[in-house]
């Protein structure tokens, strides 16, 4: 739990030095996601993490919550207009301050608690351990958008395990999520990571893989990239059913961006 709750601190504080470098434009600059500027990227965070925090603190109190938040929702509601009305009256560096504060008191509270102990969410309850590579897998997501709208690539760090890990793990999930029958078999998995190492998931199979670098599976399974815009390489049958819908994250069936949108912008731009 020391360990998912340090990567997710790092994973904080890095989208937090990014956010600090923002000026106005850039805070209102509209992102691939939906349109959202990165002052909703970080409201969206904040408010998830507000939500984390009673999650842990008052379960009873986080239940109240997610049933208005469900009711807004099936009225029509949009996820990112609840969090414009929450933090409405803050700008960028004001809403900045406050998620920092928030997400450091989630990790705190987060590394306290017992690895397999339950938490209550929007779906079933998970266990902490679970809960912590969510909300790095969310921040590192929202945090793409960011990076995206900039037009710079992010450095990858060992962190992205986390996420692929999730990645492969939500492999039925996909096919559950949108009413299909989960083919078979599952895929064997070998990633590069940053460092050069490799990461293996299942038995090792030259008929049925998926075969890259870490980054574009993370990228994929989070839907900030479309497959024909990484460089995977993978079998027929259940591995390319699998890729071309990927999502490693709760919610309804989504889809990825299209082919080539978001890899143009970074092309156009420059490194982190």
């Amino acid at each position: 739990m020391n360990d998912s709750c340090r990567d997710l601190l790092d994973e904080y504080q890095d989208l937090a030095a990014l956010a600090q470098t923002l000026g106005a434009e850039e805070w209102a600059r509209a992102t691939d996601f939906h349109g959202w500027s990165a002052w909703d990227e970080i409201a969206h965070l904040c408010f998830f993490d507000e939500a984390s925090l009673l999650a842990i603190g008052d379960a009873d109190a986080f239940q109240r919550e997610a049933l208005e938040l469900g009711r807004l929702m099936a009225a029509g509601g949009h996820i990112s207009a609840v969090a414009r009305e929450r933090y409405r009256g803050l700008d960028g560096p004001a809403l900045l301050a406050r998620w920092r504060q928030r997400h450091e008191a989630l990790v705190a509270g987060l590394a306290a608690l017992d690895a397999r102990h339950r938490l209550p969410w929007y779906g079933p309850p998970m266990s902490a351990r679970s809960f912590a590579t969510a909300r790095l897998m969310e921040t590192w997501a929202h945090g793409q958008d960011i990076w995206d709208a900039l037009g710079r690539r992010r450095p990858a760090s060992a962190r992205l395990r986390h996420i692929a890990h999730l990645g492969v793990g939500t492999f039925g999930w996909t096919f559950v999520n949108r009413g299909q029958p989960v083919p078979e078999p599952m895929p064997y998995v070998e990633l590069a990571a940053p460092d050069g190492a490799t990461w293996q998931w299942g038995e090792p199979s030259a008929r049925h893989y998926v075969r890259g670098t870490a980054e574009d599976f993370c990228l994929l399974v989070t839907q900030r990239r479309h497959l024909d815009d990484t460089a995977l390489a993978y079998s027929e049958g259940a591995a390319t059913q699998w890729l071309a819908q990927a999502q490693c994250f709760a919610g309804p069936p989504a889809d990825g961006p299209a082919v080539g949108t978001r890899a143009r912008r970074v092309a156009a731009g420059g490194a982190g």
